[in-house]
């Protein structure tokens, strides 16, 4: 199933805070790789219940996956994302 990506307007500015050689790796595997299996991606716990996350490098994308869309909610470095 392809899926439609979706960016959450305060994603660009995760974005900024990135190196245009991070944003643009980022970017790349959210499209070949979320578009098609977002399902397989765990699901977080605690106060993130429902949300999923997808790791790239040491960045994590925090989305969440309808029937048909995903939303991208949040892109950041591991030890901050989550706060």
């Amino acid at each position: 199933m392809k899926y439609k990506i979706q960016y959450k307007s305060s994603v660009k500015k995760d974005l900024k805070q990135l190196t245009n050689i991070e944003a643009n790796k980022i970017l790349t595997q959210i499209e070949n790789i979320l578009t098609v299996e977002a399902d397989r991606f765990p699901l977080l716990k605690g106060e993130f219940k429902g949300l999923r996350k997808f790791r790239v490098g040491d960045y994590r994308v925090i989305f969440t996956l309808t029937k048909e869309e995903v939303t991208i909610l949040k892109i950041g470095h591991r030890r901050d994302v989550y706060r």
